[in-house]
């Protein structure tokens, strides 16, 4: 069961990484033969639950020695694939390989599991398991590219919408009754339910690749998506204004996302097996949209493509990049400084024509989390009352951090 933190291996950009401040590794947990889907921390409670594609529900406490050990493993018709816990009523949640979401009651002393309805949403893997408990509404995302959201009191189904792509992300919000989707094509599709069906409000794009995960901020109202595009973006919904930034600090894809309101925190890990802490309440500026332009905007060579600028200045075309600070196009030659600019999210060297430009400090923190790149982060939840932060990959392992 030992563990540790190792810092960063000194090359490029992730020199950075190597900071004073490092999370304290307080447990790992291992015992599932095949990938852990998704796990979560019991509030108020020293309990652990995972779901595995063995087909196991796992109930772990921690004992007197200072290890988790199960409580509970329950077996399911097919692989767990997500889950979600409501410590007020102790329901619990689970989405399967089958498409069918499972409800069940875990007792008080977390040593039993009661069924309690069968939900036969989907017809394929459910990514995604939401309980909406001020309306009593369980919401579902799944690869058969639908979300469809039931009653728990009837077991009826309200309402659905089908996407042109496989649902990978899902958040709500509980005021306004908004759900958010993201898909596998990029894109975040916002509903609005209501007791007879949902309809759609609009469609954020900003990505480029999959949005893998999305977590939303009550209470800034801040929509966070992670994407297999390596970015991280904030869309600023409550202030109604369209605005959006992006946040850039990992090298692979960013597969799960965490808020703590109570030190204005985002937590991103990834592919890359980092997390990066990003300090949300230091200023932020939208990186510019990029220009398009026939011709350099700095030195007025032309573009590849712009045939009849090549003939009158009698030149080969070259190829088009775009500053990161200002979204000029520009050629290679006027576009050599490479730095990185935390007030727009680029925690590393890009492209600019900027040389003169006064980077303020760092604004996050960032540890390697394993120090093995193997080690993929899959999901993340933060336990508020215990003030920590579960990180959990997909190679049977679980830790959890303070």
């Amino acid at each position: 069961m030992a563990a540790e933190i190792k810092p960063v291996s000194p090359r490029s950009n992730e020199n950075r990484f190597n900071s004073t401040k490092k999370p304290e590794l307080l447990s790992k947990l291992d015992g599932c033969n095949e990938d852990v889907n998704a796990a979560l921390l019991i509030p108020g409670e020293d309990a652990v639950i995972s779901v595995c594609d063995d087909k196991t529900i796992r109930v772990l406490l921690k004992r007197d020695s200072g290890q988790y050990w199960p409580s509970i493993c329950q077996y399911m018709p097919s692989g767990c694939t997500s889950l979600d816990f409501t410590p007020e009523t102790r329901n619990l949640f689970i989405g399967q390989e089958n498409g069918t979401v499972s409800q069940f009651t875990l007792s008080a002393d977390c040593n039993q599991l009661t069924p309690q309805r069968e939900y036969i949403a989907h017809q394929a893997r459910v990514t995604n398991v939401l309980f909406a408990k001020h309306s009593g509404w369980i919401l579902s995302a799944s690869r058969d590219k639908t979300f469809c959201y039931h009653s728990t009191e009837t077991g009826n189904r309200i309402g659905g919408y089908t996407f042109e792509a496989w649902c990978c992300g899902l958040q709500y919000d509980a005021l306004s009754k908004h759900a958010f989707i993201g898909d596998q094509a990029g894109q975040i599709t916002m509903l609005k339910l209501e007791n007879n069906g949902c309809t759609l409000v609009t469609i954020l794009k900003g990505h480029t690749g999959s949005v893998r995960d999305l977590f939303w901020a009550a209470g800034p109202q801040l929509l966070f998506s992670g994407s297999f595009d390596q970015s991280v973006i904030v869309w600023d919904i409550g202030g109604r204004r369209g605005t959006a930034y992006e946040l850039q600090g990992h090298n692979n894809k960013v597969t799960a996302l965490q808020y703590a309101p109570n030190t204005q925190q985002l937590i991103s890990g990834g592919e890359d097996s980092v997390l990066v802490f990003w300090e949300m309440n230091a200023m932020r500026k939208a990186a510019p949209e990029w220009i398009e332009s026939d011709v350099c905007q700095t030195c007025t060579r032309p573009f590849f493509w712009n045939l009849k600028a090549m003939m009158d200045q009698k030149q080969f075309g070259i190829r088009q990049h775009h500053c990161r600070y200002c979204g000029k196009a520009v050629c290679d030659k006027c576009s050599t400084n490479r730095i990185n600019i935390p007030i727009m999210g680029f925690e590393f060297d890009v492209r600019t024509t900027i040389i003169s430009l006064i980077l303020r400090r760092k604004t996050f923190n960032c540890f390697n989390g394993h120090g093995c790149r193997k080690e993929t982060f899959v999901d993340s939840w933060s336990g508020q009352s215990h003030k920590n932060l579960g990180s959990f990959f997909n190679l049977a392992l679980i830790y959890i951090y303070v």
